[in-house]
């Protein structure tokens, strides 16, 4: 799972799975473990990617599906050379909500856009580097929208139980086809359940820091 550098690591999800709210115990687990861990989030990860963030997720923005996806690439590129390949040369652990498994899932799989079409803008945006682990928070889409229903939604969540529902599948053919890299989450369960979830699979997934590493 390692290389002679860091260990990336995301935190996948649709809307509602509880990704923010489990960040933090996750990033203190991985700690324990005696890495650095430097957080981060799609779309985000940098000034460049925070502005277009602003952008995708404006509930007042109608975009259409080959505007979300240059946006979401244009950031991803920037993102991946500007924060996540330094962090991983320095030996830390780059934890990040979302990558490419959101793309696939979100506009592949809730949108439709044909998987060649998002491998040919990946290749062309030069996302060579791949998580080495994949926590997928996985919830019935019903269960998640109600968590989520006090908040003020951003653009996403605006989106269709029967999109989720897609979403989700895409989530659960993608964990499917790469079980190394992908741990299954209940994120039905109460928190404490979750999190124990994740410190079980820490353990058996993630290495002690070795000597020598950030």
């Amino acid at each position: 799972m390692t290389d002679k550098t860091g260990i990336f690591i995301t935190l996948e999800g649709i809307e509602g799975a509880g990704k923010s709210t489990v960040l933090p115990f996750l990033t203190e687990q991985i700690e324990t473990l005696g890495y650095t861990v430097e957080r981060s989030r799609e779309p985000g990860g940098g000034p460049l990617g925070e502005a277009l963030r602003a952008i995708f997720l404006n509930p007042d923005l109608q975009l259409d599906v080959e505007e979300e996806l240059l946006l979401l690439y244009a950031g991803r590129h920037n993102h991946l050379r500007s924060r996540i390949l330094p962090a991983l040369a320095a030996g830390k652990v780059l934890l990040c909500d979302r990558y490419e498994d959101s793309t696939i899932a979100y506009q592949g799989g809730g949108r439709g856009v044909p998987l060649a079409r998002i491998a040919e803008l990946s290749h062309w945006a030069g996302i060579s580097r791949q998580p080495d682990l994949t926590f997928w928070l996985d919830i019935d889409p019903q269960l998640a929208a109600e968590r989520i229903r006090d908040r003020r939604p951003d653009r996403m969540e605006l989106e269709s139980i029967d999109f989720f529902r897609r979403a989700r599948a895409a989530f659960a053919e993608r964990a499917a086809s790469d079980p190394k890299r992908f741990c299954h989450i209940d994120a039905s369960q109460p928190l404490l359940q979750v999190q124990e979830q994740l410190r079980a699979a820490l353990l058996t997934r993630v290495p002690t820091h070795r000597s020598g590493n950030g």
